[in-house]
């Protein structure tokens, strides 16, 4: 008895051969498929690569806990988050590191740190990175708006625009410009608050980012500020709903146009508190909007005008 009758024979998922009726293009010849490629056995035609990896998702070293290879690319990181990082206190295992380890893995985490970036645009590209990461987590804003400012950061710094510009003011500026992009309620002051350089900076940044790249910015209404706001001055749902409704009213006549749209939001909020019978000074919602109280009584002039 010969050794194929002894043990059986399976499908080998590696090496496939197609049938018949799946031929060569160039000479009809017959077409084998492996974990690399298909290709022609007559001619040697290169028909078609496989691009699915065979190999094991998992790591082999742990059975018990098995993790995935790594974490996915992100644009936060000026490497994409491929660079990896020397622990402190314990092993890969979980076990505590004693004082002659630690003291080594001090040293190499210095020399990593030292040969970490190859170019003094990559430092600038990782301090600014890190700059847009620490705004963002100041204003609480979602992963998504956070990895489009540090695309938008990347963009200005391969056009040279950080050139004579604090790498603060355009990380800050990258913030602000994703927001107004995305349509979010984010005043100027609240990213300059959260920055660490002047307002007349991030201006500046902000104006080049716009004019140099392109941003597709839509104008901010002041109906956006209407939730923002009337959260902040905790008032009821009803109010909300009819400062709402005269903050679309005035825009749709074009009187809005040309305004701060959160002082003009903040006047609509006061008219419909007035009209409710619940009062709002004007140095509250002013305050909030980050505007002075005569703008609030110069929009309400308006809004009476407008008899909505």
């Amino acid at each position: 008895m010969s050794t194929r009758d002894i043990y059986e024979t399976s499908f080998d998922e590696d090496i496939q051969t197609n049938s018949s009726t799946n031929s060569c293009p160039e000479c009809n010849g017959r077409v084998t498929t492996n974990s690399v490629e298909t290709i022609c056995e007559d001619c040697g035609l290169v028909i078609d690569e496989q691009r699915i990896d065979h190999g094991p998702e998992w790591r082999t070293h742990d059975q018990d806990q098995r993790k995935r290879t790594g974490a996915p690319l992100t644009a936060a990181r000026h490497d994409r988050g491929l660079s990896t990082e020397i622990g402190r206190w314990k092993d890969a295992n979980g076990n505590k590191l004693s004082g002659r380890k630690r003291q080594r893995l001090s040293r190499m985490r210095r020399e990593q740190t030292r040969g970490r970036f190859q170019s003094k645009a990559e430092r600038n590209l990782a301090h600014g990175l890190g700059e847009v990461r620490r705004i963002a987590s100041v204003l609480e804003l979602s992963d998504s708006v956070r990895d489009q400012a540090c695309q938008l950061f990347r963009s200005a710094q391969n056009e040279d625009l950080l050139r004579g510009r604090s790498i603060e003011a355009v990380a800050a500026a990258s913030i602000y410009g994703t927001c107004r992009c995305n349509g979010h309620s984010r005043l100027l002051d609240d990213v300059v608050d959260a920055a660490r350089v002047d307002q007349s900076r991030v201006t500046n940044a902000y104006k080049t980012l716009n004019t140099e790249l392109g941003l597709p910015t839509q104008p901010v209404r002041p109906s956006e500020f209407i939730p923002r706001l009337a959260s902040e001055l905790d008032v009821p749902a009803y109010l909300r709903q009819r400062a709402r409704r005269l903050a679309e009213q005035a825009e749709s006549t074009g009187v809005a146009s040309g305004v701060k749209p959160s002082g003009f939001a903040a006047a609509c909020l006061y008219k419909a508190g007035r009209e409710e019978g619940r009062w709002l000074t004007q140095a509250e919602v002013a305050e909030v909007a980050s505007v002075t109280a005569t703008t609030i009584r110069s929009h309400q002039d308006t809004l009476k005008e407008l008899a909505v």
